[in-house]
């Protein structure tokens, strides 16, 4: 599998058991397989930076995809209630962020590898309006996709570090893709705006969900 990591300086040897706990996934090393979205991540703030490109061979590593049918956007958003902090404080907010995690939680300690969404700027503020029963789950399902942000590739094991090896550096600068960066958010920003006129009554919102008892595998999802 070839992924990128973008920073403010080139990473040769990634090492285990860095990065913040308060990252989406906790901490881990944070990938893409697009080397231009890796490009915006390393100028996120306005910096020059790199794409580093690595080779990860994945053979006979556990991975978890978040994205794919085994799960549902709810249990990305468990764990992204567990690991970021910065939510809207309401009483909604707190009690969905509990009813998340009891219902809908992924036990990631036995994985290697995590694939899924970016919580990215705007992303995490439309979970955030999810979370606060702003917007139906339909919505959020297709507001993750406003934007083209992709997915994430996230080592979280030494034996996933164990696999990888670096390929070469791509300089990115601040200048030319910082700016992609922030025309990427605000595109994707107005999008949302446009989308969230459509909502209906007969959408899942979150108190439907909490109210209803709505737990993983139910058909109302």
């Amino acid at each position: 599998m070839r992924i990128y990591h973008g920073s403010d300086h080139i990473i040769e040897f990634p090492k285990y058991g860095l990065g913040s706990v308060r990252n989406d996934y906790g901490k881990g090393f944070y990938c893409t397989e697009h080397i231009e979205l890796a490009k915006e991540w390393a100028c996120g703030s306005g910096n020059d930076g790199y794409a580093n490109e690595y080779d990860l061979d994945a053979e006979g590593l556990v991975q978890i995809d978040l994205n794919s049918g085994e799960y549902s956007i709810l249990n990305w958003l468990a764990v992204l209630t567990k690991n970021r902090t910065y939510w809207e404080r309401s009483a909604i907010s707190e009690q969905a962020k509990i009813y998340l995690q009891e219902h809908f939680s992924v036990d990631l300690s036995g994985a290697d590898v995590v694939r899924g969404y970016r919580a990215d700027d705007s992303y995490f503020s439309f979970a955030q309006d999810f979370v606060a029963n702003a917007i139906s789950l339909r919505k959020l399902k297709e507001a993750m996709h406003l934007g083209d942000l992709g997915e994430q590739i996230v080592l979280i094991s030494p034996q996933a570090f164990g696999r990888i090896r670096f390929v070469e550096a791509h300089p990115a600068y601040g200048e030319e893709y910082y700016q992609k960066k922030k025309e990427r958010d605000l595109s994707a920003r107005r999008a949302y705006r446009n989308m969230k006129r459509q909502e209906t009554v007969d959408d899942l919102f979150m108190l439907d969900i909490m109210r209803g008892g709505i737990a993983n595998g139910d058909a109302r999802l």
